[in-house]
């Protein structure tokens, strides 16, 4: 694909691209909210879990 074919694929998707609306942008926001709070949950789950039985010591500086 040369330089040209990249320009016009770029413009026909611009092209097709439209604004959300309101309620479309909301929900698109909760939900990415959503899967960063479960994501960031689990990992501050599984960091707890790791300081107080796996490495009880290094988790009280020393």
């Amino acid at each position: 694909m040369g330089f040209r074919e990249l320009i016009d694929s770029w413009r026909k998707i611009l092209l097709l691209a439209k604004k959300p609306s309101r309620s479309e942008y909301m929900l698109s926001l909760k939900m990415s909210l959503l899967g960063l709070t479960l994501v960031g949950g689990i990992a501050f789950i599984i960091r707890i879990a790791f300081v107080l039985f796996i490495f009880p010591y290094q988790g009280l500086g020393g």
